[in-house]
C-alpha cells in the first residue's frame, strides 16, 4: 500500500497473528504503542509520533501528516491516542488483518470451548 507522498507500506500483521498468535501479536501492538508513547501523558501525541517516527522508518513524513495520523486513530478527540485507539488503527490500516478477523474471531471461540 502506498501514501501520497510515495512511502510504501506492507503488510506483515496477517504473518505476524500467524506466528505469534493473537495473545503474542497483541502484546507486540502494545510494545509498539510503548515506543511511541509521550511518557509524560501516557499516549502517542503529535510530539512523541514525529520524534520517534524514524523508528517505523517515517521519518519524511510531514507535521500535515504526522497530525493526520493522530487524528485519524483519535476516537475520543482528546488529540492523542491512547493505547486502544492505536490498536484499533493498527488493526483498520491492514486490509489483511480486516479480511481475516473473522477467521480468527471463530478460532478463537472455537478453542474457548
Amino acid at each position: 500500500m502506498a501514501s501520497r507522498n510515495g512511502i510504501v507500506f506492507e503488510d506483515f500483521f496477517p504473518a505476524m497473528v500467524d506466528k505469534l498468535g493473537a495473545e503474542g501479536f497483541m502484546k507486540e501492538l502494545s510494545n509498539g504503542f510503548q515506543l511511541l508513547v509521550d511518557e509524560d501523558r501516557g499516549m502517542i501525541t503529535f510530539e512523541s509520533l514525529k520524534r520517534n517516527s524514524a523508528l517505523l522508518g517515517l521519518q519524511e513524513m510531514s507535521d500535515d501528516e504526522v497530525k493526520c495520523m493522530v487524528r485519524e486513530g483519535d476516537l475520543d478527540g482528546d488529540g492523542a491516542l491512547n493505547e486502544m485507539e492505536f490498536c484499533t488503527l493498527m488493526f483498520r490500516l491492514s486490509p489483511g488483518l480486516m479480511m481475516n478477523s473473522t477467521k480468527w474471531l471463530v478460532e478463537a471461540i472455537i478453542s474457548e470451548m
